[in-house]
């Protein structure tokens, strides 16, 4: 695939660019800021972006800000946006307008090579990928009430790892269990929370949005 990379870290942009060039991945441009990476964009026109999320000018959601922009001005572009912290603003942010083709990571899930690149994939295939600690540290700071607290835990394993951008055979693979099971599982959540086939979204995307806010 055809990627622009945006890193302000001279070591971690040229360490990612050789990463995906190994793995035969064209990377059409690399930059150090915000402006150049939407420019990158406008020229290149990539499959994927991996942006930070503090980059310059300002040192604050440069990043960010240009991963929204390039997501309203060519959808069709997946978004992977990297950060060193778990900032639920950042996630909920990107996820809010239109999950497809957007993931977020912790910056140290780039050293888990086969991690990184899983979530690349998923992103440029139009799918979404959310950090585990980030889904993690979300549930644990929230106050669930109904209709959640009439999950199982079976149940709010599957919606976990819906969470993270898995897909049913993925979660099947995780939990050891069938992917039919998986599907019940997953119709029973759609059921619990509501969300009728009517809606005229993706009740996958609506829970996983109703799982993270705030």
């Amino acid at each position: 695939m055809r990627i622009v990379l945006a890193e302000d870290s001279t070591l971690l942009r040229e360490g990612l660019t050789r990463l995906l060039a190994e793995e035969e991945h064209e990377v059409a441009a690399a930059v150090g800021d915000a402006d150049a990476l939407v420019a990158a964009v406008e020229r290149e026109r990539p499959d994927v972006v991996v942006t930070d999320v503090r980059m310059p000018p300002t040192h604050t959601d440069d990043g960010l800000r240009a991963a929204l922009e390039i997501r309203r001005r060519w959808p069709a572009t997946g978004v992977l946006v990297l950060s060193q912290y778990v900032e639920k603003r950042y996630a909920t942010r990107l996820l809010a307008d239109r999950p497809e083709g957007v993931g977020y990571l912790l910056k140290d899930r780039v050293a888990q090579v086969d991690d990184f690149l899983d979530a690349l994939d998923r992103v440029a295939a139009g799918a979404t990928a959310l950090d585990p600690e980030v889904v993690r540290q979300v549930v644990a700071g929230s106050d669930r009430t109904d209709p959640f607290a009439r999950l199982t835990p079976r149940e709010r394993d599957v919606l976990h790892l819906m969470a993270q951008g898995h897909t049913n055979p993925a979660i099947a693979q995780r939990l050891h269990v069938s992917v039919s099971a998986v599907e019940k599982h997953v119709n029973t959540i759609f059921d619990k929370l509501d969300l009728s086939h009517g809606t005229g979204y993706s009740r996958r995307i609506l829970a996983v949005l109703r799982y993270l806010a705030p």
